[in-house]
């Protein structure tokens, strides 16, 4: 028996590296994913990274000064060898790679739960954190999802939660706004609503 664990993460750099630690675990690309948003389009249609909106790829600037900025970005190994640009109903433009963002782009676009909800609930995520999820990446974040044997499932859990978002503490605070769920027909965030979600959160692509 599989299980599917998702975590969300402020930063894209967070999540990369949780990627990452689960293919060194031993978890194939094939089960795993990554979506992350893509409004304030820091991920270019050519494969560059200009995180700092400088118009110079940033890996290359890192290679320059050693630093190894946006390492494993797009990189040839792995999950992120299928890096793509993709339009989700509900969380506008990402940046995904791997199953679930097949299956978000196959879900019915009438359906209620729709794009990334219905293919987190179909994959086996609760019904009340896979709005979360969603809701999460909408507004900037990234989400990686792993579908694991049931019984190595804690051991794939503790490597994502490193850097993960508190679901339950990032939803009250959204409440506090007036949030009250995830609306799939709802209008993406912009660019700027973006830039100010990962300000407030203290997160950023990274």
């Amino acid at each position: 028996m599989t299980a599917t664990i998702s975590r969300l993460y402020d930063n894209y750099s967070d999540a990369q590296k949780a990627v990452a630690n689960l293919e060194a675990a031993g978890v194939p690309h094939s089960d795993l994913s990554i979506v992350a948003n893509n409004s304030d389009d820091w991920y270019k249609s050519d494969g560059k990274v200009d995180r700092d909106r400088d118009g110079t790829d940033d890996r290359a600037e890192g290679a320059a000064t050693g630093a190894g900025v946006g390492a494993g970005l797009g990189g040839a190994a792995g999950l992120m060898a299928g890096l793509g640009l993709l339009a989700i109903p509900g969380l506008g433009p990402v940046v995904a790679a791997g199953w679930l963002a097949a299956t978000a782009l196959g879900a019915t676009a009438g359906a209620a739960t729709g794009g990334a909800v219905g293919a987190l609930t179909q994959a086996g995520v609760s019904e009340d954190e896979a709005p979360l999820y969603a809701e999460g990446v909408r507004r900037g974040g990234t989400l990686v999802s792993a579908r694991v044997p049931d019984a190595d499932r804690a051991r794939y859990e503790a490597i994502l939660n490193q850097s993960s978002v508190n679901l339950t503490e990032r939803k009250a605070a959204w409440q506090k706004t007036g949030w009250n769920n995830y609306d799939a027909a709802a209008q993406p965030y912009g660019a700027d609503e973006v830039r100010r979600e990962r300000q407030l959160h203290g997160g950023g692509v990274r």
